[in-house]
């Protein structure tokens, strides 16, 4: 198969400080994603290109998609429903209570309605903290929370086999791609394996999701790039450099989930690496990769 060639551009400059977490809204042509340290969750409307959004009282690390209307997100340590019309947040269930120091990091609801998110400890400058402090959750559709383990890192990147059978998982520091058994009932994980290390110039993997393929798209931090894995060969398809060095993650949308949407950061940066790289911290459109995406499932609770 020719590689089709990628157009890149950056669809919202605004420089958000850690953007994270994009997750397509097909109801209402609209980008979701949350700036972390701000506090901030984010929805871009692609047809009118305004942006709206809802300040939370702790960094808010993921959002997604709730099938009762409005959004859940990950606050803090607290799993919570929003609502957009007037911007309230409602906890649903709170994690890591002993540990004082922790936030919840990437999340994503599975198959079955289940957000999964995971934990990790407050960085102290990016990708530096206390080590293995986080663990990995998910919020069933009856707002009962299941730990699955303990000892991550960076709790980032996930998502699920096209049949339902597998869970994708990245733990940053791992520099790793690792993949479970998964049992779309119960959701029960384990058979813990890794799929795909990093080479060195990749650096960080951070946000991922999977396209109709069933190939996995790695958004590389400190990378610049987002890359294309076969989970079931290890290797590497695909690589797509961005303008920017701070690539967080990375989600389908637009018609028929063609488009690729890549968030990206500018916590951390030197005023040269700011001059130099002025789209730093914006939203990149990525068309004509060739290959579609999945729509995100929404929360069922």
């Amino acid at each position: 198969m020719t590689m089709s060639s990628a157009k890149i551009e950056c669809v919202l400059r605004e420089n958000w400080r850690c953007g994270e977490s994009p997750v397509w809204e097909e109801a209402s042509n609209s980008l979701l994603f949350v700036d972390i340290p701000a506090k901030t969750v984010c929805r871009w409307d692609s047809l009118s290109k305004q942006v709206q959004q809802v300040t939370v009282d702790a960094p808010v690390s993921s959002v997604a998609l709730r099938q009762s209307g409005g959004y859940v997100a990950t606050v803090g340590t607290k799993f919570c429903a929003l609502n957009w019309e007037d911007q309230s947040a409602v906890v649903l269930a709170t994690v890591d209570k002993e540990k004082k120091n922790n936030r919840f990091n990437d999340g994503k609801v599975d198959p079955a309605g289940r957000y999964f998110a995971g934990t990790m400890a407050e960085e102290t400058a990016p990708a530096v903290l206390e080590r293995r402090q986080g663990s990995l959750y998910s919020l069933f559709p009856d707002h009962h929370v299941e730990k699955y383990f303990d000892q991550v890192d960076i709790s980032n990147g996930l998502d699920w086999s096209l049949d339902h059978k597998i869970f994708y998982y990245i733990d940053s520091l791992s520099y790793s791609v690792d993949a479970f058994d998964y049992d779309l009932q119960t959701g029960k994980i384990s058979n813990r394996r890794s799929v795909y290390k990093l080479e060195k110039e990749e650096q960080i993997p951070d946000g991922m999701c999977i396209d109709v393929e069933g190939k996995l798209w790695v958004a590389c931090y400190n990378g610049g790039r987002v890359i294309r894995l076969d989970p079931e060969t290890g290797k590497r398809l695909r690589t797509v450099k961005l303008p920017v060095v701070k690539t967080t993650s990375c989600c389908f949308g637009g018609k028929d989930y063609s488009e690729m949407y890549v968030t990206s950061a500018r916590d951390g940066m030197d005023p040269r690496g700011l001059l130099q790289q002025p789209e730093a911290g914006g939203i990149f459109k990525i068309t004509g990769l060739g290959v579609k995406g999945i729509p995100p499932y929404p929360y069922a609770g």
